[in-house]
Parts: structure tokens; C-alpha cells; sequence
């Protein structure tokens, strides 16, 4: 008889419930903590879901609550948790064992988006190689600006440089800084860098794959043109949302010269894609900025990548659908290419799952606390889309709130693994059809 955890879904959750479980043991010795910090198991298992999750959301200061060895964990658990807890327990036990069962790839292809069995192993070596190209480039460009920018010795700016690249590239947000990226608000060549890591991997390996082959745009995969392209769009809409609205007179921006206000912006449109760095403080930004901020922490960023969120194709399957319907059309097209049925109903599960959870959630700390239902709603969000933006209030949350956003951290990344392995593996084919009938809509 198969074993209870030999399904591949639940051997992912297996494999972060593992991780969180030895993280937060790790994080509980005296020596991750920073001389005279308290030890507390709620802190540390808080942190290492976060981590883990690559969502950012703090209740201690990481630059002073935690020791450097603390802050060599967390680093490695945004590592992990970012590249995939199952991608690397796939790859140990392809040196272990030397092969792969049917239904172990396929949870490995529906993390990694992988189309040919046979080839996996290149596929899962790939992933990590990319990965950990991009934050070599990014690390040697954030060590250099700030040992020759910000005066920090050459083994504390390469420390801060290779951190704050894995940080960015897998999405996480934790930085070595009390107040996050503030202090470099203005600067191009920290902000930039930060930006670019994130945005690759958020697009996701499968895109990043094919856009590495040189193909034209023209020839592009649906996948990779509305992830692509979508993006693009949000990043734009929130650069000129977070610029419009908070360059003016009491704006996080005001009183910065037009360029700073440029970079400034351009992390403010960009950070909300699942990041969690913050160069401006959430807490003072307006009501219009923080309902966009919102809505693109929702979304996400690309699938089989570090970002979270429903994830853009997700969302724009679903306008898709939207355009169809009105338009009056028998299918769903996009790029020339028909949309099955079966896609349109996981994207809307997808959306509705997360939809009634975050309704949910919110409405649950409404009733553990008395802070303001926006401000409630915008760490909802973020954690469930492993975002990891505050508006400073993750802190005020009594236990029982911290819990609930472990809980949505946790759903909100091994969920999509989880549901992806599952539809690839049970999906059933009925034999007969039941009458037809149409019920009244609207």
C-alpha cells in the first residue's frame, strides 16, 4: 500500500513544514540572536516562515534582533525556499537514486513548469544555475556601490551585497538595514539592481529560458508573452501611480529632486511585484498608493518563479475570459491561440480560492484587533502573496494574528505547489455527460 506522504503534494508541504520546523530550532540557539535579544519561539518561528516563504514581514529588527550567524540562516532559508524546497529535493534524489518515479516528476514539472519528462535533470540543474548566476551578478554590483558609495569595508560591503542579492532575487524583502532600503531611496545603482534581480525572478524559469534562447517576440509562447508583457504594464502602472501621488506637497517623495523622485518611484512600482523591500515608509504613504499597492501585491508576478500572488497569467487569463465573454466569442483567444476550458477553470479556482481567503483572513483579524481595516488589509495581502510590505503594524498583531499570517505565508507558497501537483496528477475523464441547463447569471 503507497504511503500516506509518498503523494507528491504532500511531500511538498513535508518538505517546508521540515524546513520551517529546523529553521525555527536553528533561530531559537543563543547564538543566532544578537547579544541581550530575548529568546522567543513565536519571533523566531514567525521569521523562519517568513523566510522560508520568501515574504519579508518582520516582527523584530533583523539588523540588530538577530546575530551575523542569525542572518546566514535567514539568507539560507530565503535560498531554499525560493529556488523550491521540492526542486532540491528532487535533484538530491536524482543523485541518490539515479531516476525518478511518474508521479515525483510530475509535482517536479508543475513547480518547475518543465514540459519533458526525459529531460528534467537538465531542467532542475539549469533552474539553480540560473539562479544563482543572476545573484552573483547582482551581489558583485551591490558590494561594489556600497564599498565605493557608502564607505563600508570591502568584507562588510561583499556580506551586504550577497545578502541583499539572494533577498532580491528570491523575492524575500529581509534586508541588513533597519529601515529596509529607505536610506538609499535616491540611489540608482542600489535600487536598480534590487529591481532587476526581483524582476527576474519573478518572471519565472520557464520564461526566463525561452527569452535566453533569443527568440523574437513574435515567436514567443503564450506563457512567456502575457507574463512578459503583463508585467511590463504593472510595473509601469504602478511607477506612475506611486510617482502621481506621492511626489506631490506631504508625499513620501516630496522635497526630492526630480531624479531621486524618478528611482524612488520606480522602486515603489516595482517592490509590490511579491519584493517586500521598502525604500519609502508604507506606514505614511496615501490611501490611493496603498489600495494600488494592494491590488499588484495580489497579482504577483510570473508563475514557476520566486514571486507569489495568483500570478499575472492568472489574472490576465481571467480578463481574457472577461473580453471573450462580452464580445460574444464560442472561445477564449490569446496570441492566436485558443485557451482550453480546463486552464479557464483552474485560473478562476485560483482567483477565487485566494479572493475568499483573503476576505476571510481579514475579516478575522478585524476581530483580534482594532487597527484599521485598510491597513489589516494590505498585510493580509501581502503576506498571503508572500509580499512582505508593511505598513508597521505586523508587530502590534497580537499572537494569535501573527499566526494567521504564518498560516496565509505558508498557503500562499506551497499552495500553488500543492494544487498544480495535485490537477496534473488526478485529473479525471467521465465516461458520460449529465443534462444540460442554464441558470440565470446577473
Amino acid at each position: 500500500m503507497r504511503l500516506f506522504w509518498a503523494h507528491p503534494a504532500r511531500l511538498v508541504t513535508l518538505g517546508f513544514l521540515l524546513q520551517v520546523l529546523v529553521g525555527t530550532t536553528v533561530l531559537m540557539l543563543p547564538v543566532s540572536r544578537a547579544p541581550g535579544a530575548p529568546a522567543d519561539l513565536l519571533v523566531a518561528a514567525f521569521t523562519t516562515v517568513s523566510a522560508t516563504c520568501v515574504t519579508g514581514l518582520i516582527t523584530v529588527d533583523t539588523a540588530t534582533y538577530w546575530s551575523p550567524f542569525g542572518h546566514v540562516v535567514i539568507m539560507g532559508l530565503i535560498q531554499t525556499g525560493g529556488i523550491g524546497v521540492m526542486t532540491l529535493a528532487t535533484l538530491l534524489a536524482l543523485k541518490v537514486r539515479g531516476r525518478l518515479g511518474l508521479r515525483t516528476s510530475l509535482a517536479a514539472q508543475a513547480d518547475s513548469h518543465s514540459l519533458d519528462l526525459t529531460d528534467l535533470r537538465g531542467v532542475l540543474v539549469r533552474v539553480v544555475r540560473l539562479a544563482l548566476a543572476i545573484e552573483v551578478v547582482v551581489a558583485v554590483l551591490l558590494t561594489l556601490r556600497l564599498r565605493l558609495g557608502y564607505d563600508l569595508g570591502w568584507p562588510q560591503a561583499l556580506w551586504h551585497g550577497v545578502f541583499h542579492a539572494v533577498s532580491a532575487f528570491n523575492n524575500a524583502g529581509f534586508a541588513l538595514y533597519s529601515d529596509n532600503l529607505i536610506g538609499f531611496v535616491g540611489d540608482i545603482w542600489i535600487i536598480g539592481p534590487v529591481c532587476a534581480a526581483l524582476v527576474l525572478g519573478g518572471l519565472g524559469f520557464p520564461v526566463l529560458r525561452e527569452l535566453l534562447r533569443g527568440r523574437r517576440p513574435s515567436r514567443w509562447s503564450v506563457h512567456t508573452t502575457m507574463t512578459v508583457w503583463g508585467s511590463a504594464v504593472l510595473v509601469v502602472v504602478g511607477v506612475a501611480v506611486f510617482w502621481v501621488f506621492e511626489a506631490g506637497r506631504g508625499g513620501t517623495l516630496a522635497g526630492m529632486s526630480p531624479w531621486q523622485q524618478a528611482v524612488g518611484a520606480l522602486g515603489g512600482g516595482v517592490f509590490p511585484r511579491t519584493a517586500g523591500f521598502n525604500a519609502v515608509d508604507y506606514a505614511a504613504v496615501t490611501d490611493e498608493v496603498e489600495a494600488v499597492t494592494i491590488v499588484l501585491m495580489f497579482i504577483g508576478g510570473g508563475s514557476a518563479g520566486t514571486a507569489g500572488g495568483i500570478k499575472v497569467t492568472t489574472f490576465l487569463l481571467l480578463a481574457a475570459v472577461i473580453w471573450s465573454e462580452v464580445r460574444g466569442e464560442p472561445d477564449v483567444v490569446v496570441g492566436r491561440r485558443r485557451v482550453g476550458s480546463a486552464v479557464q477553470r483552474q485560473a478562476l479556482t485560483v482567483a477565487l480560492l485566494a479572493v475568499g481567503l483573503v476576505i476571510s483572513s481579514t475579516i478575522l483579524l478585524m476581530t483580534l484587533t482594532d487597527l484599521e481595516p485598510l491597513d489589516l488589509g494590505f498585510e493580509v495581502v501581502s503576506a498571503f502573496a508572500t509580499v512582505g510590505l508593511s505598513t508597521g503594524i505586523t508587530h502590534q498583531l497580537p499572537a494569535a494574528g501573527q499566526v494567521v499570517l504564518m498560516v496565509l505565508m505558508f498557503v500562499g507558497r506551497v499552495g500553488p505547489i500543492t494544487v498544480a501537483s495535485a490537477l496534473a496528477i488526478n485529473t479525471r475523464h467521465r465516461h458520460y455527460r449529465f443534462p444540460k441547463e442554464r441558470p440565470i447569471v446577473g
